[in-house]
């Protein structure tokens, strides 16, 4: 009613078109309905009346006729064209030999227009989006009585996925629109106390959405104020059900407390009135910048002749002092260089003039950046840098000189090597003692080999802030080593120093520690150096008021300086004008950059920023669908417009890889793609990084890029089981940071084995020493398992408890394991169970009963004949007999326990037995040998990420590093535990002492 209400106040001199698209789309001119042929006729005039814009011929083609080819769907437009000016009888249509548009400046009137410009008029009350005011009624009323469906409502084109994506966003944008309106009213209503008018609209406000609490606890209220007390009491229970039955959880404590006060008849307060509205007056709006004297910015007319030829590096003259004297004290020794500072402030433009002068003495540069949304990827920048550096071609050489023995670590991260250098022996097993020092130590010396040269190579880090926690450690590995080696060390990251407990901060404090740093933070330039910048480049004289309003326009950001100088020289902004503003500021200048673009190269534009990192010819190609010859034509056309650049300049024709020239014009890129093509991006994206994998020994080191583009792809079935396969690759890496947040994916995005991913979750929980959590996990896994495996995760759960030190309720759990069995288990799985309830039963100083418990456990695995469980009786009876004192006795148990692990290459086994038997060594004075045996079991449990073992290792040095009086050496052990066990050792805000206390398992 609203909408022919709003026509019919005005009088036309010629025929009304009018557009319904909430609800089935329907076309009137002056009242009539209208019959368009085709499906692809009613969505093409939809989206043009959406957009609001002119769109090429060529991109509405691939929209709604993406399986043709440019021919024949350009030929399939041109027929809908046809018919659709036909039945509009000419009109309405603004069509010319390219694009395609509709004539808004006719009379036109479209349902979705005004509604949203009825929802606007709310916004020129002088209030916050989310309140109203006595005048919003009126508008919210008519939006609402406009809104009479979803928009398109059962319409759809079942072959343009593009345009079913486009409307999807669309309706969801709407819809949401449409619950603000409803919320709106209901509110209005609420404090004029017309509360059955509220309720109508509260209840259609929840029906778009059942489990928004907000509305629920709203309809509550209304029922209350309404004196429908019962009503409202059931209101509560049934978002209690809705909650649960949705999500899974319970309502928020300020719903269940209205509740509680509903219940006791304590009916809050009736609403306020609405205040009156403060309308804004148009066009009275004051810049936040006064308005110069147009007199001193007006310029010289010769600054039309302003040519940027190139943008020397300004104002960093003592920071690049620093850098040549810092780069040349790394032949003698290794250095480290962080240059650090905020967003565009010429962090990397410094680091490559540095990398520039050490390739012109003769270095070799291995470089990488880190990306945004990478930061769960395991070791993704060092895996980069290496492919980069091997794809050069005459670089592949200096694999033969270098150790089988290290190159078959790097194998674990590139299986290409095995191919470039066939014959390496299998790298060792990361569950041998030393295993993580030696797949760091292969990878670094690989690094070291790729960038030997004339003078020290450097290896260098971008954008460091994004890194992923296993390349970080790694990095800190090789910054503890610089002295063995001339190398230089650079890195960028946003910010100035990290703080305690941020990724970077352990690796700012050992680059302060080694005394080998230069630790540099960019400030922005000053106005002369501005001044400086501006004349080196200029052919012409320029003004002091030219620097003066440049300088104050982008206040010394060099990545501002250098955007306005580009769109001074491209003519995009006149000098001569007195406002210089650009319509969104440096969005503006970004957007002027991007005029050049022509539609392919747009395309491949879209494409690379949602691969979102640097992207390679192939992927590019695949993904966005275009032929060789106009990829390679747009690159180079990207490339001489200076938004592309390529970052691998030697490496072989079939490898080339390219990335954005700043990493903010990628990001302004990817916002301005629309969401239908994003979505179309990231699937295309995803299958073709899946592709890749072919002829690869499996998908793990690529499952981690392959998982969110899925996500983003609105395909969370796939994503979910690539993020499953990333936490699984992680995992054989001991990156359990990163595997334990590619599996909490996995299971946020629903996939099927929820047991298992929460077991594996509780696992790497364990790990970390994370017991609250880890307890959490096991708990849900033992909900969902199947009673096959129940026993299992019982017997995790008292595991952890028995870390804990929580004896009783460990004990309690084991029980449970053996009672799940009533008797079925294996005598293995029985034997290893026994084993753990005799070392809880020793801790509680029940020594004959550990013992009984210890022996049951020996004789369940000899009948077994199971090494691992031979291995875990062996190691109990040890450590008892070492308490008692029987050292023959515990040196027997203990290295048959430790042949047996060692056999079964079980790393966690063999710390327990190493460190069990250094015990008993100690114990017989045999304190050097104890501390070999005891440095093993450190390098095993670090290995394996096992945080609290590596802390109560650390400890068990300390002691006997000070008994054999090497006291600085036992402090920094001591120091480490501590660091360690701060970490762990409390949890929810509450110390859990036995956690400190672990020194035997």
């Amino acid at each position: 009613m609203i909408f022919t209400y709003n026509l019919a106040q005005r009088r036309y001199r010629m025929s009304v078109l009018s557009l319904f698209l909430f609800g089935p789309p329907r076309l009137e001119i002056d009242g009539t309905s209208l019959s368009v042929d085709t499906r692809k006729a009613v969505a093409l005039i939809a989206y043009l009346a959406i957009t609001r814009q002119q769109h090429s011929r060529d991109s509405l083609a691939a929209l709604l006729w993406p399986e043709n080819d440019q021919f024949h769907a350009r030929a399939a437009l041109r027929r809908t064209l046809s018919t659709l000016n036909k039945a509009l009888k000419g009109s309405w249509l603004d069509i010319d030999r390219e694009t395609i548009g509709l004539n808004f400046h006719a009379d036109l009137q479209i349902d979705v227009h005004v509604f949203l410009r009825l929802l606007a008029e709310c916004r020129t009350h002088g209030h916050p989006a989310n309140e109203t005011c006595t005048a919003c009624e009126q508008p919210l009323t008519a939006a609402v009585a406009l809104y009479q469906n979803d928009f398109l409502a059962g319409f759809s084109l079942r072959d343009s996925p593009e345009f079913d994506d486009w409307q999807l966003y669309q309706s969801d944008t709407l819809r949401r629109a449409f619950a603000s309106a409803l919320e709106g009213l209901t509110h209005c209503h609420s404090a004029a106390h017309h509360f059955d008018t509220a309720i109508i609209h509260a209840r259609n406000w929840l029906a778009l959405d059942r489990l928004y609490e907000p509305a629920h606890r709203q309809l509550m209220l209304l029922y209350a104020w309404a004196g429908q007390r019962t009503t409202a009491l059931h209101q509560y229970r049934e978002c209690v059900q809705t909650l649960e039955q949705g999500l899974g959880v319970s309502p928020l404590e300020s719903t269940t407390r209205l509740y509680q006060l509903i219940k006791a008849n304590q009916i809050p307060p009736l609403p306020p009135p609405l205040p009156a509205p403060v309308f804004v007056i148009k066009n009275q709006q004051v810049s936040s910048v006064a308005t110069p004297d147009p007199q001193n910015v007006i310029l010289h007319s010769t600054l039309k002749n302003l040519v940027i030829a190139g943008y020397p590096l300004v104002g960093r003259e003592e920071e690049w002092t620093t850098l040549r004297k810092t780069y040349h004290a790394s032949e003698d020794d290794g250095r480290v260089i962080i240059l650090e500072g905020d967003a565009g402030i010429g962090k990397t433009r410094l680091a490559e003039e540095l990398l520039a002068y050490a390739r012109s003495r003769g270095a070799n540069v291995i470089s990488a950046r880190c990306y945004e949304g990478e930061s769960h990827l395991a070791y993704a920048p060092v895996v980069t840098a290496l492919r980069t550096a091997l794809a050069q071609q005459h670089e592949t050489q200096r694999l033969d000189a270098m150790p089988a023995s290290w190159l078959s670590e790097t194998v674990r991260l590139l299986p290409e090597l095995a191919t470039l250098r066939p014959g390496l022996p299998l790298p060792t097993a990361l569950d041998n003692p030393g295993s993580q020092t030696r797949f760091f130590e292969g990878i670094r010396q690989l690094f070291l080999a790729l960038s030997a040269g004339n003078s020290p190579g450097i290896l260098f880090f971008d954008d460091l802030h994004w890194v992923d926690g296993a390349s970080l450690e790694w990095l800190s590995y090789v910054l503890r080593r610089l002295h063995e080696q001339p190398l230089c060390l650079l890195f960028t990251w946003r910010g100035k120093q990290p703080t305690r407990g941020a990724p970077l901060h352990q690796l700012y404090v050992e680059a302060q520690r080694s005394r080998k740093a230069a630790i540099l933070s960019l400030s922005r330039l000053s106005q002369p150096s501005v001044r400086e910048l501006v004349q080196s480049v200029a052919t012409v004289h320029t003004t002091g008021h030219f620097v003066d309003r440049l300088y104050a326009e982008t206040e010394g950001i060099p990545f501002f300086l250098i955007e306005y100088l580009t769109a001074i020289e491209k003519g995009v902004l006149n000098t001569e004008q007195v406002d210089w503003s650009l319509t969104g500021g440096i969005r503006g200048l970004l957007s002027s950059r991007l005029s050049a673009v022509d539609e392919i190269g747009w395309q491949l534009l879209n494409t690379a920023a949602v691969i979102g990192r640097s992207f390679d010819f192939d992927t590019l190609r695949e993904a966005s669908g275009r032929s060789d010859d106009e990829t390679v034509t747009a690159l180079e056309d990207l490339i001489a417009q200076g938004l592309v650049e390529e970052v691998q300049s030697h490496a072989g024709e079939h490898n080339l890889t390219y990335d954005f020239s700043h990493e903010k014009l990628r990001s302004f890129v990817y916002e301005e793609t629309s969401l239908a093509r994003r979505r179309l991006l990231h699937r295309r994206v995803a299958e073709a990084l899946a592709g890749h994998t072919h002829g690869h020994r499996d998908d793990g080191p690529l499952a981690g890029q392959i998982a969110p583009h899925y996500r983003l792809a609105g395909n969370d079935a796939a994503a979910a089981d690539y993020f499953k396969l990333a936490g699984e690759y992680a995992r054989t890496l001991y990156a359990n940071g990163e595997a334990l947040a590619h599996l909490q994916l996995a299971l946020t995005l629903g996939h099927p084995a929820m047991a298992a991913l929460h077991e594996a979750i509780g696992d790497l929980y364990t790990l970390l020493g994370e017991y609250h959590s880890a307890l959490d996990s096991y708990e849900t896994a033992a909900a969902f398992c199947t009673v096959d495996a129940l026993a299992g995760v019982e017997h995790k759960l008292g595991a952890v408890y028995v870390r804990r030190g929580e004896w009783k309720l460990a004990e309690s759990h084991l029980e449970a394991a053996l009672s799940v069995w009533d008797g079925q288990a294996q005598p293995n799985q029985q034997a290893s169970i026994y084993a753990d309830r005799s070392l809880a039963a020793h801790h509680q100083g029940q020594v004959q009963q550990a013992l009984e418990l210890a022996q049951r456990a020996l004789s369940l695995a000899e009948a077994s004949d199971d090494a691992r469980a031979l291995a875990q009786a062996h190691n109990m009876l040890g450590m008892l007999a070492s308490h008692n004192s029987d050292t023959q006795a515990a040196l027997h148990h203990l290295e048959q326990s430790l042949i047996l692990a060692e056999k079964l290459h079980d790393p966690a086994m063999r710390a327990a037995t190493l460190n069990n038997l250094a015990q008993a060594h100690r114990l017989n004075g045999a304190t050097e040998r104890a501390l070999s045996l005891t440095e093993s079991a450190l390098a095993l449990s670090a290995s394996q990420g096992d945080r609290h073992r590596e802390a109560a290792l650390h400890n068990n040095l300390a002691d006997l590093l000070h008994a054999l009086g090497a006291t600085e050496a036992a402090m920094s052990h001591l120091r480490q535990a501590v660091s360690i066990y701060s970490e762990i050792g409390v949890e929810a805000g509450t110390v859990q002492p036995g956690i400190w206390k672990l020194s035997e398992w």
